[in-house]
This record gives structure tokens, sequence and C-alpha cells, in this order.
């Protein structure tokens, strides 16, 4: 894939999983970027291992659920880097009290804040920028129970994902006319962190047949990189080894 010297890209959640794949993918393809996450040490890592390689990274601490924290790093960006020309959208959470049983007020808003009102807040922040320039791409990291909601994943996450996806849709509709594209990435199950917060623990066998995370970053850097007359809308990806189909065959 050809060298993209000059271009910016914000990855939100770039401390692990898939932000930290899409950043190191990112800057091996000549893109600067600026990581944003909760903890320092494990940006800075990732920061570390991005230069070591070659690249440029850059360090912007900030909880996306904080609009101003959000603002902020848009406006760090643009003011030192010049342009934002790509937004790896991938922070989000879930918890692990997540049945109807068990979620709570407090569980909700935690669930939407981390993976749908973050998400919004940062799309907010850089369109202005995006706008300005005439061209830039908004990748967003949705999930399988967005498109096929499912207990394994909770009403509040996959309501959230779902949103998602409106969301990006919305943004085509809208923004299409200044240039800006928007595509959500829709995986199914993937050995990230964020399985750590299942109820059931997941095994190491079943880890080993999931998505891994660097698949989703040689995705979101294919993405990223098209053509600007391209819009990539929505990509649905799954491992081979489908656990969301072995569960439905195991029933009939």
């Amino acid at each position: 894939m050809a060298q993209q010297d000059g271009k910016v890209a914000w990855v939100t959640g770039a401390g692990s999983g898939i932000g930290e794949a899409a950043a190191r993918a990112l800057a091996a393809s000549g893109v600067t970027v600026v990581l944003s996450g909760r903890r320092p040490e494990a940006l800075q890592l990732v920061a570390d291992a991005i230069a070591a390689a070659g690249g440029i990274a850059h360090v912007q601490v900030a909880d996306v659920t904080d609009s101003d924290a959000v603002q902020r790093v848009a406006a760090w960006t643009r003011d030192t880097l010049g342009r934002i020309d790509i937004l790896v959208n991938n922070a989000g959470s879930n918890i692990q009290a997540r049945s109807f049983a068990a979620l709570t007020p407090a569980g909700v808003d935690q669930v939407i804040g981390a993976n749908l009102s973050a998400a919004f807040y940062c799309v907010t922040a850089v369109l202005p920028i995006m706008r300005a320039q005439g061209d830039g791409v908004l990748i967003h990291t949705g999930s399988w129970a967005g498109r096929h909601p499912s207990p394994v994943s909770g009403a509040a996450y996959s309501a959230a994902k779902q949103g998602m996806m409106v969301m990006s849709q919305l943004l085509n509709e809208e923004e299409c006319v200044n240039g800006i594209r928007s595509c959500v990435i829709c995986p199914a199950e993937t050995a990230t962190p964020i399985l750590d917060k299942r109820p059931v623990k997941v095994s190491d066998e079943s880890r080993a047949r999931m998505l891994q995370p660097d698949d989703l970053g040689d995705l979101i850097r294919y993405v990223a990189l098209l053509p600007a007359h391209v819009c990539m809308n929505e990509v649905v990806i799954s491992p081979t080894w489908n656990r969301m189909f072995r569960a439905v065959l195991d029933r009939e």
C-alpha cells in the first residue's frame, strides 16, 4: 500500500486491542497518529513501539466520555498538526451486569456513554475541521451485536452499537457534499481485553479462534486509505468459527 505521509489520524481507545492495532497499521503506512485513551502508560507504550518502527505518534490522554476533553484533543491536533484526515472512533466498553435482571440505570449510562455518546462527541469535534479541508474519513468500531442483538453482549451495548450504525449512515447522507466519508465496522467476537468483562469466562481456545486485533487494524487501514471518491459504508466481519452461529446450530 502506498505511503500516506502528511495525513493525520486520531485514534481513540488506542492503548490496547483494536485501537492499538489500527494505530500501528496506520503509522506503518506513513500516517501520523494521535493516540487517546484514559491510561497514559499504555498509550506511551504504543507510541514508543510506533516510534521504534519508524512511525510518528503523539499521546493525548483523554476520557472520551468527557465532551470537553474530546474538544481539547481535537483542538490540539488541529493547532499542532494542522489537520485531521482520519478519525478512528474506537473507544468503548461493556459491563458484567448486562442482563435485564442485573442492569441498573448507572450501568445503562456507563455503556451508552462509552459506546455511543462518546462516538458522537468525537464526530462533532472533528467535523468542522474536515469540512474546512473538504475531506475526511470517519471509521467507527461497531459490533456484530449492533447488527444481530444478543444477550451475550447485552441490550445496552447492542443498542449503543446499533445507534452507532445509524449515526454513520446519516453522516454519509449529510456530509457527502463536504467530501467526508463514514464507515462503521461491525466485528463479531474479537480477542481483545473487553472479553475480560464477560460474565462467563472466555477460554484461551475460544479466543484463538476469534478475530484478532491485527485483523481489524489491517481492515481499518484499508478503509482509511481508500481513494477520496470511494465510501465504504459498512463492513460486517466475523471469524470463520463463529460462536454466534454455533449457538444457533446447537439449539436446532
